[in-house]
């Protein structure tokens, strides 16, 4: 996917898992030719002052250590829609967010960190953890019935141009006939997009006798994944996207295997769905 933006945001907390999420940045940014951005919100503006200082000595302490120094924007508001907004007005395109998990009790937990992805249209990466490699060599691609699953395929093109990444595709186990003929429809689409580009993939089905995010879970831990790149739901009885039960459990994995999150486009709903994609 050609993307002119060239920019990662980087929401910090001040606490551990915000340095985690810097680090993969710094790993990030020299491949993908992008800035970084810290961000930090504050719920008082008289807290400013204090939050620049810390976001400065973060930035000095990162240029002495890898020779980059971020940039960063300090703002009063809420991180559920100030993040989504900078992230738009910076032009950014990937956000590299840190969560304490869906049980944490910081600033940026697990539920937090969901409200937190679904007020932007840039993806996310959320991580628990330092980065254990330099590069996404293998990507869990996992595919159910949902048509989203198809939006999925330009992020696929996107960071096979910066990585030498190996897909793995990992459907999900359905006995009912029209989910089989959904999840068989977006497997087809996805190898045909794949061929096309001469992207290295495997398939493999998962066995059916779990949660399916938890056999994605289990599978990418089994493939030694550096990434599951997963979809967003939406609920089409809210406004605002929402994410289903196995996003939530993914993004959190006990793992602590980084995980990409991409928010499905309105817009091609309003035109019809994935026809014009050739879905």
């Amino acid at each position: 996917m050609e993307k002119s933006e060239k920019t990662i945001v980087v929401p910090h907390d001040f606490t551990e898992v915000g340095d985690y999420a810097l680090e993969h940045a710094v790993v990030i940014a020299p491949i993908m030719e992008n800035d970084i951005v810290l961000v930090h919100i504050v719920k008082d503006k008289d807290d400013i002052p204090l939050a620049e200082k810390r976001c400065e000595e973060i930035a000095e302490k990162t240029f002495k250590k890898y020779f980059i120094k971020p940039r960063y924007i300090v703002r009063e508001g809420s991180i559920f829609k100030d993040i989504g907004e900078i992230a738009a007005e910076v032009d950014a395109n990937l956000v590299i967010m840190g969560t304490h998990g869906r049980k944490g009790i910081q600033k940026i937990t697990g539920s937090y960190a969901l409200k937190v992805i679904v007020s932007s249209t840039v993806p996310f990466i959320i991580v628990q953890a330092p980065p254990e490699k330099r590069r996404f060599e293998k990507i869990v691609f996992p595919i159910d019935f949902r048509s989203e699953n198809k939006e999925k395929i330009q992020w696929v093109n996107y960071l096979s141009k910066y990585y030498k990444t190996k897909f793995y595709i990992f459907k999900q186990n359905y006995k009912d006939r029209l989910f089989q003929n959904k999840i068989r429809n977006n497997l087809l689409f996805t190898k045909k997009f794949l061929d096309s580009k001469g992207i290295d993939y495997e398939i493999h089905t998962a066995p059916g006798k779990k949660k399916f995010w938890q056999e994605t879970i289990d599978f990418a831990k089994e493939v030694d994944a550096d990434m599951i790149l997963v979809m967003t739901t939406k609920d089409i009885s809210l406004a605002d996207y929402a994410l289903g039960a196995d996003e939530q459990h993914i993004i959190a994995n006990k793992e602590k295997i980084p995980v990409m999150c991409v928010n499905p486009d309105p817009s091609l709903r309003r035109v019809g769905g994935f026809s014009a994609m050739g879905g």
